[in-house]
């Protein structure tokens, strides 16, 4: 998914679930913000404070992505969460140990990363943990069947459009996707180039594997968009147990039209689209304006820091600690840990 989805959509799904829009801000901005955290390191301050933050994306053209390591603490936690064969603890899928790190749609495993951040909400960071947890949950019905580790069953054959968006016809879509499979490693959907995050996209292709695979990506975000609403209306409760509504059938046909007549292939481009949606053509929690800045002037990055660049030292100032970019950054490692470390071994995987 791109930043159409993990900002606009998530934050109409906050919405509709009823949390207030500053707090919603937040969330969805943490939620696009996992993919925009490319770099990690320690930040050092004049008065000799130290900060170490963590990435929770790599650009897929890095050398980074060959390195086990960082391919289990970025892309398995952040963006290709293991579903398990889609089975409960104490119970393996068919076949080799990579079967259970494919990720699944609303799997087990990715509801009780949910609970945790519907548990620990009380943290300062409480409202960050929740966006990256709606990042990685949705990312659960994009990257299903891939996983994020290099393996060839990450490989893709023949993939084509199957819908009529015409978006891919061109002999030009075939040429990206040749240069694909000599240029980009078999990690994560690589290999598939942008088809799993196009919410418009009727799709298939074959996998390493020889298993034939249909997509149905407006189907499969409309789904997600309710079960991240869902997740957010027992993160109201605090309770992650309670029944909940979901998204209001007239909301969610919004939500169904913009993904499926919204048929272009750039991710900022159907952001503006839904931006634009959301002021004019208003859900039923009314008109409003949202944007989103990963860099710059207006990003968290300069709130925080009073700089959006790279500095060997920068002034420390007290709001640093309650600051949106260091909440998030918190949030991010408070996620992995928990992934890593507790929620995967519960499940017999061990990943770094």
């Amino acid at each position: 998914m791109q930043i159409d989805f993990h900002h606009a959509t998530t934050y109409v799904a906050a919405r509709l679930a009823g949390i207030p829009k500053k707090k919603a801000d937040i969330v969805a901005h943490a939620a696009q913000y996992v993919d925009d955290a490319t770099y990690g390191g320690t930040i050092y301050f004049h008065n000799r404070a130290l900060y170490h933050r963590i990435s929770s994306a790599h650009p897929m053209l890095d050398k980074r992505n060959f390195k086990a390591l960082a391919n289990h603490h970025v892309w398995i936690p952040f963006h290709f969460l293991p579903g398990n064969g889609g089975l409960e603890q104490r119970k393996n899928p068919e076949g080799k140990f990579i079967e259970k790190i494919v990720c699944a749609p609303d799997s087990p495993i990715a509801r009780d990363m949910v609970r945790q951040a519907i548990v620990d909400q009380d943290r300062l960071y409480g409202l960050h943990r929740l966006g990256v947890a709606m990042h990685v949950y949705a990312d659960t019905w994009a990257h299903q069947n891939f996983a994020g580790v290099l393996h060839n069953i990450n490989e893709v054959e023949d993939a084509a459009e199957t819908g009529t968006s015409g978006v891919f016809d061109s002999s030009l879509g075939d040429i990206i996707r040749g240069i694909a499979d000599d240029v980009i490693p078999p990690l994560g959907h690589g290999r598939a180039t942008v088809f799993p995050d196009m919410p418009f996209l009727s799709w298939r292709y074959e996998n390493g594997e020889g298993k034939k695979i249909k997509r149905n990506n407006t189907d499969d975000f409309c789904v997600a968009a309710n079960k991240l609403c869902m997740a957010m209306q027992r993160f109201i409760a605090g309770d992650p147990d309670t029944d909940v509504s979901g998204i209001p059938s007239a909301d969610m046909n919004k939500i169904q039209d913009l993904f499926s007549n919204t048929t272009l292939e750039k991710g900022e481009e159907r952001h503006q689209v839904w931006i634009k949606a959301i002021e004019e053509d208003p859900f039923s929690f009314g008109s409003e304006k949202i944007s989103y800045d990963a860099k710059g002037k207006k990003s968290w990055k300069k709130e925080a820091l009073d700089s959006s660049y790279d500095l060997h030292l920068y002034k420390y100032r007290k709001a640093f600690l309650k600051s949106n970019w260091k909440l998030f950054h918190d949030a991010v490692l408070a996620h992995r840990h928990y992934v890593v470390h507790d929620l995967l071994p519960g499940y017999g995987i061990c990943a770094a």
